[in-house]
């Protein structure tokens, strides 16, 4: 890899080229939101200092998280074409028609720069990465550290299979050993296809940020994604916040077997970068979809609410409004065409939130 320049202090040759390219890169060598959303936070910052001083307890579960093993289900084919088993936070193995996806492999103990200390995870992985039945794409949305860890890289570089993910972050990937022709970076809108176009993997925006130290901020870039096999379409949405974009991918892809979107992590200070429940049900309805799967919560202590409050709260919301809400067990392969009820396992983790008169208002 060619070394850096001082234009860009990340990378530079060809990855500089197509990032200079894109709508999203801007003079200062970094990526940016087109409505200007930031990282910043919104608000006074004492009552955030205040909850993460004192609101650890609530941010943790009571017991112990129920975890499934997925091997007996995995050993069979599935029978509608779409099968998805959640293995914690946001990291999936999608099957569609016979395609198996890993999305943001985090099989890691912490999401962390350093071994020994940062958010931990609070349940056990149902499979490792050498479990897993032969997957053909990883999808990597973006390059935070719980999205992207580095020891489940290392790891996934063994594979030898394409690793889709957005500009820059391949420069990321190459450090940690893998192999630079597996690795395929799309701008806003760029499309990746496999062989026999059995599968296209499509990136599409994100209002979010990226970077994983206090120097590089935005150096790279953040996406959601759309995945299309012969008969089946996903959204992905990686982290984002609400944007105007998800009509527009809505519109141009015309509806989703399942939508895929981040609930966790989320308070109101940070909520222009991250959905939320409310959020997420309004991401739903502009994205268009025939059910919603709630990613990115439950594993990790990233946000400043009760471990389960996203969950709750997104279930009471959908009920409201008659969305199809799919809740599945950590370790459970599922085909959504057959799930017909809400699973509220969370409830069995300990006594249920009761957030009836503290739901976001306006769903």
């Amino acid at each position: 890899m060619p070394e850096p320049t001082a234009t860009h202090p990340f990378f530079s040759g060809l990855r500089l080229e197509r990032a200079r390219a894109s709508a999203c890169f801007g003079e200062d060598g970094r990526f940016h939101n087109p409505t200007g959303a930031s990282a910043q936070l919104q608000g006074p910052s004492w009552p955030i200092f205040r909850e993460f001083l004192f609101g650890g307890r609530k941010r943790r579960p009571p017991g112990r998280i129920p975890v499934e093993s997925p091997f007996e289900a995995w050993s069979k084919k599935d029978d509608t074409g779409l099968r998805i088993t959640w293995l914690g936070h946001s990291t999936t193995l999608l099957e569609l028609d016979g395609v198996r996806v890993l999305t943001d492999p985090v099989f890691g103990e912490r999401v962390s720069p350093v071994s020994f200390a940062g958010a931990k995870r609070f349940h056990e992985v149902p499979a490792t990465i050498d479990q897993l039945p032969a997957v053909d794409l990883v999808l990597l949305s973006h390059d935070h550290y719980d999205h992207l860890c580095a020891s489940s890289m290392r790891a996934i570089a063994k594979l030898g299979v394409p690793v889709v993910t957005a500009l820059g972050v391949g420069a990321r990937l190459e450090k940690m050993g893998v192999d630079p022709a597996k690795i395929v970076e799309l701008d806003w809108w760029e499309s990746y296809a496999l062989p026999g176009e059995r599968l296209r993997v499509t990136a599409t925006p994100a209002q979010h940020f990226s970077g994983r130290s206090l120097t590089d901020r935005n150096r790279t870039l953040w996406a959601s994604w759309v995945l299309q096999s012969e008969r089946r379409k996903i959204f992905f949405s990686g982290d984002t916040g609400l944007t105007d974009a998800f009509a527009e991918i809505g519109e141009r892809f015309d509806g989703f077997d399942v939508v895929m979107l981040e609930i966790g992590a989320w308070h109101p200070s940070w909520g222009s970068i991250h959905l939320g429940p409310e959020g997420a049900l309004k991401a739903f309805e502009m994205l268009g979809g025939n059910a919603l799967f709630p990613v990115h919560w439950s594993t990790f202590d990233l946000g400043l609410h009760p471990w389960e409050e996203p969950a709750e709260t997104l279930t009471q919301l959908a009920n409201a409004r008659g969305t199809r809400l799919l809740t599945p067990r950590l370790g459970r392969p599922f085909e959504p065409d057959r799930v017909e009820a809400v699973d509220p396992w969370w409830r069995e983790v300990g006594t249920p939130l009761l957030v009836a008169d503290t739901a976001p208002s306006g769903v």
